[in-house]
């Protein structure tokens, strides 16, 4: 598909490492790990209890014009970081509001956290007609992205949701993508959002892919993954509207694929994956040989991490690029995860450094990959492959281009 150059103009972020793009940025370069007790459920009785938290968050911060009590903690994290990102780009929200706009925002669990409360309170209350009907309407997905419409009073903006899992991150990405080069709208509002929630947590424990201590993607003695929460929202503009007001762009949105085998309840399909990464390579219009680094969906599981590297290997020969996994900082975010993993690929483009899998000890051979251990590197890369991956087979990738003036 041709039409109009994509940019990235604009970053908002919440995670377990950092909130915004400065303290973000610098937990990449830092390889933190964001991993902790948890606080936001009662954990007792889990055999683990360890998860990837969003900390220092108020909501009172950005909501302003939506009472707190309507939106639960992930359209909160929707709205806040939207805001972040507008902010991030220097748009005035009066500017934005004469425009068409999409807003889309990917999630896996939508309100879960908000149905584990309200299942306590009618456990407790004895029924549901003793059920508040404010915490009830809290709960339809489709708030995340209609909440960010409301309270930064988008008249012409469209908001959507997609479900897609863990993927759904990048699948937002997509839309917003076609939206943008086609000309249908004049900026997009694209990312994800989860809130941790005990039924998440309950689910991956009783699958067996709760790591003891530390997400450890592609080691040797990886147990698998940390649940996390947290969103990610990028803004997306043409090209000539951010050369028009001198915006600073962080990279060129290139091209993404997608695709769905339903090969499996939960485990990858490495031709599958494969092709998904070869159709976001043909859209952009990029060799894999261009291609400096893969930020892959990295769980931590066996499994995914064998299929994923074998996938990348399929495609890129027996020399892939560097492969790093960012599930080992920021924790399993489900829908956020691949917004996120944009983000940070379009953070690396820009400042010249690609961030580590840290809490690695030793690579497993059956992965084969340079997963940059443990320390960032600098290094002057061009083009990065973000994937996102999801039970039933959901693929998405995305192709993020650092941007040239006179590339095309």
């Amino acid at each position: 598909m041709t039409g109009r150059r994509v940019v990235l103009t604009g970053l908002g972020v919440l995670s377990s490492i950092g909130n915004g793009v400065t303290e973000f940025t610098r937990g990449l370069r830092e390889g933190r790990c964001g991993a902790g007790e948890i606080t936001l459920f009662d954990a007792t009785g889990f055999r683990r209890q360890l998860a990837h938290e969003v900390r220092d968050f108020d909501p009172a911060e950005w909501i302003r014009h939506t009472p707190l009590d309507e939106l639960g903690r992930a359209s909160q994290f929707s709205v806040a970081a939207t805001r972040l990102a507008v902010r991030d780009a220097g748009l005035d929200l009066a500017e934005l509001r004469g425009r068409r706009g999409l807003v889309t925002l990917g999630t896996t669990d939508g309100e879960a956290r908000e149905l584990d409360q309200l299942v306590e309170a009618e456990l407790a209350a004895g029924g549901p007609e003793h059920l508040e009907a404010t915490a009830v309407r809290r709960l339809p997905a489709h708030r995340l992205a209609l909440a960010v419409v409301r309270e930064l009073r988008l008249p012409r903006a469209v908001p959507s949701v997609l479900g897609t899992a863990c993927a759904a991150g990048n699948y937002a990405i997509g839309d917003g993508f076609d939206a943008v080069r086609s000309g249908e709208a004049d900026y997009a509002l694209v990312g994800g959002s989860d809130a941790l929630a005990r039924r998440t947590f309950a689910g991956f424990s009783r699958l067996g892919l709760v790591a003891s201590d530390r997400c450890r993607p592609f080691d040797a003695e990886r147990e698998g993954l940390l649940t996390a929460e947290g969103a990610g929202v990028l803004l997306l503009e043409p090209l000539e509207s951010a050369l028009a007001r001198g915006a600073r762009i962080y990279a060129e949105l290139l091209g993404y694929g997608l695709n769905c085998d339903a090969h499996h309840p939960t485990a990858p399909d490495q031709e599958s994956v494969a092709r998904c990464m070869g159709l976001a390579l043909a859209d952009a219009g990029i060799k894999p040989e261009e291609v400096d680094l893969v930020s892959a969906h990295g769980t931590g599981t066996k499994t995914n991490d064998i299929t994923e590297s074998r996938a990348i290997r399929e495609l890129f020969g027996d020399r892939p690029p560097r492969t790093v996994a960012l599930k080992s900082m920021l924790g399993h975010s489900m829908g956020a995860a691949s917004a996120l993993g944009a983000a940070a690929s379009a953070l690396a483009l820009a400042h010249g450094f690609i961030p580590p899998t840290v809490n690695h000890r030793s690579t497993d051979p059956e992965c084969g990959v340079d997963c940059v251990p443990n320390h960032a590197v600098e290094a002057p890369l061009r083009i990065v492959v973000n994937n996102g991956l999801a039970f039933g087979g959901n693929n998405a990738s995305v192709v993020l281009g650092r941007y040239e003036e006179d590339e095309r």
